[in-house]
């Protein structure tokens, strides 16, 4: 491994040593680092090719201050300390482990990083520009979307969904590039492969988290069959063929990660006319979580070149957060919002600033994304839903679709993570394999989606995050675990409520409460899995997750 160095020599006054190196790296690197946030934002806005070279830049620029040799060494002599217990003080020691992760990463060549940094911002702006075309007419990313889960249409739904897929066509040659100069730096680090290294930086074991997502397939595959023979045998009557013909195109959005709306009600219903960013402040006000800052520095419309995804990015760890967004009056976009602006609130502007800065983070990616998709569910609520004043033609049919596609969603995304963990982990363990064949392979292995005939398009390069957020979605499926454990540990601790299913926070500040003392307050001073004991007290299990989409 890379560690395995030549001792450095013993410092004298560890504790010293550690406060110097920490206040010299935020000098250098904290300016860096707001400078690459606004880059960022500007670039996912306009789309502009200046732009995402000024993006690039500075990225460069944080890569090139991390990477340096003698204060990596220092870091080094630092790590020794720390992992020998001469660092008294635990919140130094905390910042020396993640300092030395983040500085790890970069020891490699200059020029390796730089062209890391130049092909992976390729890649993104090419997905940030591409738009679907079909019979000569653009689609941005909700009419895909529209289309998918409106048209009784098979031919249009097949022309329109493959027509998305042709974004993985044009960033294919670009992803194998970056896939083998990403393994190229993690082999120089002493690494089997850029997944191993990712897991290590994100203080993951592998086989811990293949164990977690084998023990979830086993758990989820009976009730996700049936579920999806439900769901099948609905959509074969739809669309008027039978249920062994559905194709990957007859489901409601592109990869099959969300549940397809099936049952009577119509789910979007409550929110044709609703204000969305109206509704969001108001939800996250009533629990002592207030927004309105963050939605004034946000960008909240579609328009050409801007990103057509949905994100959340804190600028500064100062306060500066801010949601891009691409907003359609439907329960999709209302369930975006609400998690966009979930990580909102476990950011900057409720992690207290007498953490150092280092600490001043989200605890984990899990936690981050856990937290999202705990506000998220929302969307899906009646109860929520009638309590935030929307409008219900009937209730009781909605009740029942909500909580049959609740239920759906769960299992269905957790079926769809199995995919991504395990193309991701296959894809830069042996690169040099069908790409495809192991994509469909694992398609129809976990999701029961059959690969389309005489298809040989590069599916696997269509999804994003495989792209420019890699060996990140597993975090995704812990992040459920954690959103519903913290559900849980609610409904338990404020409400003293045995039955989860009826808490919906609205109105009630205790929730902020308890996320901000027992989720945000912590930082980074604890890893994800001593903040899941701080807010839950267990460790990070499936069982609440798996009461939330049994439905007990």
């Amino acid at each position: 491994m890379a560690g395995a160095v030549t001792p450095d020599a013993a410092l004298a006054a560890p504790d010293d040593d550690a406060k110097k190196f920490i206040a010299d790296h935020e000098a250098r690197i904290k300016p860096l680092e707001i400078a690459a946030g606004h880059a960022w934002w500007r670039a996912n806005i306009s789309g502009r090719d200046d732009d995402f070279k000024k993006k690039e830049e500075a990225q460069n620029a944080i890569d090139a201050a991390l990477a340096d040799r003698a204060t990596f060494g220092r870091l080094r002599a630092l790590k020794t300390a720390k992992d020998a217990n001469q660092i008294q003080d635990p919140i130094l020691a905390r910042q020396v482990e993640l300092l030395y992760l983040a500085y790890l990463e970069k020891q490699v060549a200059p020029d390796l990083l730089r062209r890391i940094t130049g092909k992976a911002n390729a890649v993104e702006q090419q997905f940030n520009v591409f738009r679907a075309r079909v019979d000569g007419r653009e689609l941005s990313d909700s009419d895909v979307r529209n289309v998918l889960k409106n048209s009784n249409d098979s031919a249009q739904r097949q022309a329109v969904w493959e027509a998305s897929k042709r974004v993985g066509a044009v960033v294919e040659n670009d992803l194998k590039e970056l896939v083998g100069l990403r393994n190229e730096a993690a082999k120089a680090l002493g690494f089997a492969n850029y997944h191993a290294l990712q897991l290590k930086l994100s203080e993951q074991d592998g086989a811990e988290l293949i164990k977690l997502f084998d023990d979830l397939d086993a758990l989820t595959k009976g009730p996700f069959e049936a579920a999806k023979a439900e769901i099948d045998e609905r959509l074969a009557k739809r669309y008027g063929v039978a249920a062994n013909a559905l194709q990957a195109w007859h489901y409601h959005d592109p990869f099959f990660q969300e549940a397809p709306t099936v049952f009577e009600a119509n789910l979007d219903a409550p929110f044709v006319r609703a204000d969305i960013p109206k509704l969001c402040s108001d939800f996250y006000r009533g629990i002592g979580l207030p927004i309105d800052d963050v939605l004034v520095r946000s960008d909240l419309q579609e328009k050409p070149g801007k990103s057509p995804h949905a994100f959340c990015t804190d600028i500064d760890r100062e306060g500066d957060v801010r949601v891009l967004a691409n907003i359609q009056p439907n329960e999709y976009w209302a369930g975006t919002m609400l998690h966009e602006l979930g990580h909102a609130v476990y950011s900057s502007k409720n992690i207290p600033n007498k953490l150092p800065y280092v600490l001043r983070a989200e605890a984990h990616i899990l936690s981050t994304e856990g937290v999202a998709m705990q506000f998220e569910r929302f969307s899906k609520s009646r109860a929520w839903i009638e309590k935030m004043g929307l409008p219900l033609a009937t209730p009781v049919a909605f009740e029942e679709a909500a909580s049959r596609t609740r239920r759906n969603q769960l299992l269905i995304f957790s079926r769809w993570c199995q995919v991504m963990l395990r193309f991701e982990k296959g894809m830069y363990e042996n690169p040099a394999q069908d790409l495809n064949k192991l994509w469909w392979d694992l398609v129809e292995r976990y999701q029961g989606v059959k690969k389309p005939a005489n298809r040989n398009a590069p599916d696997f390069a269509s999804k994003i995050h495989v792209c420019s957020a890699p060996v990140y979605y597993h975090n995704y499926m812990m992040g459920q675990l954690f959103a519903s454990q913290v559900h849980h540990a609610i409904a338990r601790d404020v409400y003293k409520e045995p039955d989860p299913r009826k808490v919906i926070y609205v109105g009630d500040a205790r929730v902020g409460r308890f996320m901000k003392d027992k989720v945000f307050a912590p930082g980074r001073t604890l890893d994800w899995k001593g903040l899941t004991r701080h807010a839950t007290g267990a460790e990070l299990t499936p069982a609440a997750f798996a009461r939330d989409f049994e439905g007990r």
